[in-house]
């Protein structure tokens, strides 16, 4: 995030800058353009001739479509510059929520194992953190993680598998975005690091 912003600080820089400049010259275009097609008239004593389109633009006031248009297209290229970047940082923030609560289970787990000599078996599963199993010798009063075990950053259950592949104690996982096996990007499996 820290290499993003000045990035778009000088992205918006030169942008309010250049539409400024824009501005400028179609204020000027305008008057221009103006002040050839004023009609002179006379006024009701036919003495003195008054100009109709300064008289009528007096009492008007708002933008002209070009002006409305030039900000049109501003507020576009802002969208196309910010949205990514907030979109991207909506996908990145589950991620790490998804990381810090495996790692919070997993030091509940090894909390567990030091207490009972093991890990809660895969039937017992993460419920054996928040209520004591039959077979637990040192049980803290109000468990190993204080009202339940957190969820992912989908809000999806964490799995749990005891023992675990490749010879880990156990396997502490997410299923992603998608809530299933496998996948890419947001929705790949997301392991806890033991």
């Amino acid at each position: 995030m820290h290499q993003v912003a000045p990035s778009i600080k000088r992205h918006l820089s030169t942008l309010i800058t250049d539409t400024t400049a824009m501005i400028k010259v179609m204020i000027m275009t305008e008057k221009t353009q103006a002040a050839p097609r004023a009609q002179m008239t006379m006024d009701n004593t036919g003495s003195s001739p008054i100009n109709t389109t300064h008289a009528k633009r007096s009492g008007q006031s708002g933008f002209t479509l070009i002006e409305i248009m030039v900000v049109i297209v501003i507020l576009a290229i802002l969208a196309g510059l910010v949205v990514p970047k907030v979109v991207g940082q909506s996908d990145r923030a589950r991620i790490k929520t998804t990381e810090t609560a495996l790692a919070t289970v997993s030091n509940a787990l090894d909390m567990y194992k030091v207490d009972n000599s093991r890990y809660p078996t895969t039937a017992q599963g993460l419920e054996a953190l928040i209520t004591p199993p039959s077979d637990a010798k040192n049980y803290p009063e109000g468990g190993y993680i204080k009202g339940g075990y957190p969820t992912d950053g989908w809000e999806n259950e964490m799995q749990y598998v005891s023992p675990g592949s490749e010879g880990r104690p156990y396997d502490l996982f997410s299923l992603g975005a998608d809530g299933q096996q496998g996948g890419e990007g947001q929705d790949a499996d997301i392991y806890a690091q033991l």
